[in-house]
């Protein structure tokens, strides 16, 4: 179901209110990008189906990745690609958090402190792995950076998927200790992370006062961890729930006062035990919020290391998989077949492009080109 309202409602109703919220070049590039998305100031195009010849028009995406309306079409590219890279044995979910004294330098040095993030929570599960007492091998990991938390306050943090094992030196795979828990300790973990993590830091070109280290060093960092999936083929419904998600979806978003200017959303209390409450917002502060979540430019938000890694396993993936598989494994589908370029009419047909058009609209002469067919929107 479409959702009623739009991160793109709320920019186009403050839209004269932007370049008030002092924000940088790169941000109100993406905030204007998603407020255009799929409109007349996009551009578009006219499809003709091949099966039932219906003629569609349609506006063009802004393709951003922090667009609310481009993310379900890219999560489905993206988990299907994965499909074919899972090995049958269990899969861990693990959270590094970073406590709130670096979120100020995480808005002004996003590539530094989110970049020391993946390695250092990278470095902490090597170190694990190729401990024999621990586990002995090499591991392999899939990161995914959230920097939100439900209200949209700034709580950056990976979402880690790791496979319970790794390689041994010679090749063999090894199945971790503890993988029907928690994987590794979650205490040793925690420490072990801290540190790395700030001797990341310090060792960049960020220059953070000492004070800060010491707060920050005297608290109990927390490696969150969940007990091992039921079945490897769970791992890409899971995934998907993270993969292209962003600070908002449109569906959380339940009313829009244009009068107050002001929004109302959904979001989870964790501290009522998850229970759905309601947040009102003014609409500058919304954006405000929003805007917080749009990462440095060209920064990559889904990493893959070691075994996982697409250098390792473009050769020796299929062979890991082969030695690990006592059954062929068939993954959840937990969303219709992907239906991009198929027509919306007939749902057999693909859609072949026939005309484009700029943000002027479709030319003179599309009338003559569509004829008597009829127009279908499909926005």
């Amino acid at each position: 179901m479409r959702p009623q309202h739009k991160v793109a409602d709320i920019l186009e109703m403050e839209q004269l209110q932007l370049k008030s919220l002092s924000l940088t070049s790169w941000h109100y590039r993406a905030l204007q990008a998603i407020r255009r998305c799929r409109t007349e100031a996009m551009g578009g195009h006219i499809d003709k189906c091949d099966c039932c010849h219906g003629l569609h028009i349609s506006y063009n995406s802004c393709r951003n990745r922090h667009c609310p309306t481009c993310q379900g079409h890219k999560r489905e590219e993206w988990i299907r690609a994965r499909e074919d890279e899972l090995l049958n044995v269990p899969y861990f979910h693990l959270v590094f958090t970073l406590p709130s004294e670096f979120n100020s330098y995480a808005l002004s040095h996003g590539k530094i402190v989110y970049g020391s993030l993946f390695r250092a929570a990278w470095h902490t599960l090597q170190q694990f792995g190729a401990n024999p007492e621990h586990l002995g091998g090499r591991m392999g990991m899939i990161a995914v950076l959230h920097t939100w938390g439900q209200n949209m306050s700034l709580h950056p943090h990976l979402h880690c998927i790791v496979p319970g094992g790794g390689l041994s030196k010679s090749g063999k795979w090894k199945k971790a200790k503890n993988d029907s828990k928690y994987l590794f300790n979650v205490k040793s973990m925690s420490q072990v992370f801290r540190a790395k993590y700030i001797a990341e830091l310090r060792k960049s070109e960020l220059k953070i006062p000492q004070k800060v280290y010491d707060k920050v060093f005297s608290k109990k960092w927390v490696v969150y961890a969940k007990q091992p999936f039921r079945s490897p083929k769970f791992v890409i419904e899971y995934l998907g729930r993270y993969t292209h998600k962003i600070a908002i979806s449109n569906h959380r978003i339940t009313d829009v006062d244009r009068k107050n200017r002001k929004v109302t959303f959904t979001a989870k209390d964790y501290r009522r035990a998850g229970k759905k409450v309601n947040l009102t917002l003014l609409g500058q502060e919304f954006i405000r919020r929003f805007a917080l979540h749009i990462l440095p430019k060209g920064f990559t938000r889904i990493r893959h290391y070691g075994i996982l890694s697409s250098s390792w396993k473009k050769e020796k993936l299929p062979k890991l998989q082969a030695e690990l598989a006592t059954e062929k494994i068939e993954p959840v589908k937990t969303e219709q077949p992907l239906l991009h370029r198929r027509c919306p009419v007939c749902k057999k047909g693909r859609l072949h492009t026939i005309l484009l058009f700029n943000d002027r609209g479709p030319p003179e002469n599309w009338k003559v080109l569509l004829k008597d067919k009829k127009l279908n929107m499909s926005n």
